[in-house]
């Protein structure tokens, strides 16, 4: 079993990924490489001036994967809530996970078929973006009605993922890392 499953490989899922599995819970993303992000060319995220959205994606992936995020290619077909998690079934096979995040742009099919809470046609969420499923979250599209910016589905990525800490920890989790953790 695994500690988290993220269901969807652009900037929210990998967000999640990259804060979960950096501060020690086994983290594996399913994803089809169908991200929007393709169509798209930030001008407008912070720290970049001008990056192509396929670029954006290739760096992002490679950063996750130096972490050890085990990034998968393949298409979640079916999500059951069990006592102890979640059991996400692909056309590979199954696996087991203690939380999960849905990252799937504006398909919001698998937060349905796990019985999701909707507002409307979004899915809804806590400020933490936990979904009325407990240890389920929802990100991106799926929550925002034409706020789809790159740079809000990774806060709400991020948002999840300390979340999923602070439940670990006990109490608010803080990822804040400093210059001398860099050297």
């Amino acid at each position: 079993m695994t500690d988290v499953v993220v269901v969807g490989g652009g900037p929210a899922g990998l967000s999640a990924a990259l804060f979960t599995e950096k501060n020690g819970l086994d983290t594996v993303v399913y994803d089809t490489d169908e991200t929007w992000m393709h169509k798209a060319h930030l001008f407008n995220y912070l720290g970049i001036d001008s990056m192509d959205g396929s670029e954006y994606m290739d760096v992002s992936r490679e950063q996750v994967v130096e972490f050890g995020v085990d990034i998968t290619e393949s298409e979640v077909t079916d999500i059951e809530q069990r006592d102890d998690g979640f059991l996400v079934t692909t056309a590979e096979g199954e696996a087991e996970a203690t939380y999960l995040v849905l990252a799937t742009g504006a398909d919001r099919s698998l937060a349905e078929t796990l019985g999701c809470d909707f507002d409307g046609d979004l899915v809804d969420v806590t400020l933490s973006m936990e979904t009325s499923v407990a240890d389920a979250y929802a990100t991106g599209a799926m929550v925002r009605d034409q706020e789809w910016q790159a740079i809000i589905s990774a806060g709400d990525g991020g948002a999840a993922a300390l979340d999923i800490l602070s439940k670990e920890e006990g109490e608010h989790f803080h990822d804040f890392d400093t210059p001398a953790d860099a050297e």
